[in-house]
């Protein structure tokens, strides 16, 4: 199926470009969500039409971005967790209490911008992680995770 991306979209494309994708990518997930339209003779023209719009739209979005990630850069959160004498917790840190730590900071971010690339965190000690506030903005923070007995 072919559709119109109406923003960007990681992996696929940029704003206006015409892209072949899965039917069922289309149908469940860029369609429903405003990330894109079919091609029809009628979606090309209002696209046209809304181009000027939704650049700006897009580029507005990725300002705000970009003020977020220049407080975000460099900040350290501080967890405390329950953990054991050779400094390994019980449990873990996970993006959910990511984002709590950094609503108690005063920073709106979603669970699923929180990058983890080594899974969860489960011993007390520093770990730099990205942010993901846009596709193409990326802000690292520092999680230190203490340990209590």
């Amino acid at each position: 199926m072919q559709v119109i991306l109406m923003e960007k979209v990681v992996n696929l494309g940029g704003l206006g470009d015409v892209v072949k994708v899965k039917e069922g990518y289309a149908r469940n997930f860029l369609i429903p969500k405003g990330m894109a339209k079919r091609v029809t003779p009628e979606n090309l023209a209002s696209f046209e039409l809304k181009r000027a719009e939704l650049e700006m739209a897009q580029a507005d979005k990725l300002a705000a971005a970009q003020a977020k990630a220049a407080k975000l850069e460099g900040l350290m959160l501080q967890i405390t967790r329950k953990a054991g004498v050779d400094g390994r917790l019980f449990g873990s840190v996970t993006g959910a209490d990511i984002v709590e730590a950094l609503k108690t900071q005063g920073f709106e971010v979603e669970k699923s911008a929180i990058r983890m690339p080594h899974g969860l965190l489960k011993t007390v000690g520093d770990t730099k992680l990205e942010v993901a506030l846009h596709t193409d903005v990326v802000a690292s923070v520092t999680v230190s995770v203490l340990g209590e007995q």
